[in-house]
């Protein structure tokens, strides 16, 4: 081979590895695990104060807790304003079809939290002191086998102890209509939050795609945190005001897995640009809500909101490098474009369809969200929505359980579709061996049905189909096919000690 085919070899070659390595695949953020109620009581862990172990097993049918009281430690915690709740979240996911081998995969989660209410502890009203700590185990089956954007579940990530948040929260004003937290925080917990969606599995129904994919390391949500103050303001009872700002990431760098850079969650960050975060939410019935004399309609009730976020990093371009030229094309430098800045508006609601007059437990609720960024030069994905249908105490004598049906739905930026059709283009003409698929976007559908066996101990059974992995993605187990849509069926149990 002469030495000017070699140089232009190499030039094609080069751009190649330019174009793939500057389309910046994220490092997905988790969404939020299950929620875990954290008693304020000894009495709400339904123990009695069981200090035996006879005690102990005559308190199960009725204790909120598997561990009961913990044997007076429960109480002796609560006597000096200190509550502890334990939980443990083992799945089971299995693909039917699609991934890049059909296997099954084990997956846990243990979270730890511990409060201490000022009230009880100081005799200092209004304050609350936090500090959660994950224990996550198993095997990452959405990362490593399904290779889907809008992962599979809630709970799986980097193998890690870690500390998840540690912040101090103050109520003001009459009626507590202002609060004020201070520390490390995960924004899933407040922010951009259908809580019809925490029924699901499926990552997206809890901190949502587009931050996902768009910010720093994901951005500050399980199982990272960042920094930061916020404040939650009910100005009149159906209004609340949430106002946040944050180091603007998780981590120490904006490339990379931010979860291994921060992989204890102690790097208590600060100086790493600004993520802000505004969020106005209006809901009805409101607090101090009255009912009409003589009506026996049950309310409707629903939670709207509306808000944005900016971040002030640098972020770079996904189609041209920094002479213009697109990424793809082998006279790039292969060094991005940089764009300083990122923001995204959404809009979300949860809203109660119908209620059975003569049962109000057996009720059915619709849930919606959208995300867009208009700023598609800098973003994988632009814009993803999730919504379903929830439907409480579907069976008889079952007021626990639920079934729900929900989707979601990621589209892939212009300028990463761009990029992809360069890239097959130069292949083209330089001969590359390298199938190359444009990606456009991804769409999933889950049912699901959990079932509340104890009052500490729920059973859940799910089945997910994703249409389009990975936004269109050439199978790597055979370049010349895309990768195949996948269909995952699971189990998951959530137990409070």
């Amino acid at each position: 081979m002469g030495r000017g085919r070699l140089h232009r070899v190499r030039s094609w070659a080069a751009a190649l590895c330019c174009a793939i390595a500057s389309t910046q695949i994220p490092v997905i953020a988790i969404a939020a695990p299950p929620p875990l109620a954290v008693p304020v009581s000894s009495e709400q862990a339904g123990a009695g104060g069981q200090r035996t172990f006879s005690g102990y097993l005559a308190s199960l049918e009725r204790s909120n807790y598997l561990l009961g009281d913990l044997f007076g430690l429960r109480t002796a915690l609560s006597q000096i304003g200190v509550s502890l709740a334990i939980q443990e979240t083992s799945e089971v996911l299995a693909n039917v079809t699609g991934g890049l081998q059909q296997q099954p995969a084990y997956d846990g989660l243990t979270q730890l939290i511990l409060q201490l209410d000022t009230q009880r502890a100081f005799n200092w009203y209004g304050g609350l002191l936090n500090a959660s700590v994950l224990d996550l185990h198993g095997y990452n089956a959405s990362a490593n086998n399904y290779l889907t954007l809008q992962t599979q579940s809630g709970i799986s990530g980097d193998i890690a102890l870690r500390l998840w948040e540690l912040w101090y929260d103050q109520k003001m004003l009459p009626e507590d209509r202002l609060s004020i937290r201070v520390g490390q925080q995960s924004l899933d917990q407040e922010f951009i939050n259908n809580p019809n969606g925490q029924y699901f599995m499926a990552t997206m129904f809890g901190w949502p795609m587009v931050p996902s994919a768009d910010l720093p390391g994901g951005g500050p949500a399980y199982p990272l945190s960042a920094l930061g103050v916020r404040l939650k303001y009910r100005p009149v009872n159906p209004i609340t005001i949430l106002a946040g700002v944050f180091n603007g990431s998780p981590a120490y760098s904006s490339l990379g897995d931010a979860q291994q850079m921060n992989s204890r969650g102690t790097n208590f960050r600060t100086g790493d640009g600004v993520m802000s975060i505004l969020e106005l939410q209006y809901s009805y019935p409101s607090l101090g809500y009255m009912e009409e004399p003589g009506s026996s309609a049950i309310p409707l009730g629903g939670t709207y909101k509306i808000g944005a976020w900016y971040n002030s990093l640098a972020f770079n371009d996904q189609h041209y490098d920094n002479t213009g030229l697109s990424l793809a094309d082998p006279n790039s430098t292969g060094v991005p474009a940089k764009h300083y800045g990122d923001y995204m508006l959404y809009a979300l609601a949860d809203q109660i369809l119908w209620v059975q007059s003569n049962e109000p437990a057996r009720s059915v609720s619709a849930f919606g969200r959208v995300m867009w960024t208009p700023q598609a030069d800098r973003n994988l994905i632009d814009f993803s929505m999730n919504a379903g249908l929830v439907y409480h105490d579907p069976l008889p004598n079952r007021p626990d359980d639920v079934l729900g049906l929900g989707m979601g739905y990621a589209h892939v930026s212009p300028a990463v579709s761009g990029l992809d059709a360069d890239t097959t283009f130069f292949n083209a003409i330089g001969g590359t061996p390298v199938n190359q698929l444009v990606r456009k976007s991804e769409t999933y559908v889950e049912l699901t049905y959990l079932a509340q066996v104890r009052p500490w101990w729920q059973i859940q059974y799910d089945f997910q189909y994703v249409f389009n992995p990975g936004g269109g993605i050439v199978n790597p187990n055979n370049q010349t096919q895309a990768f195949s849509d996948l269909f995952v069926v699971g189990m998951r149990t959530n137990i409070l000690f």
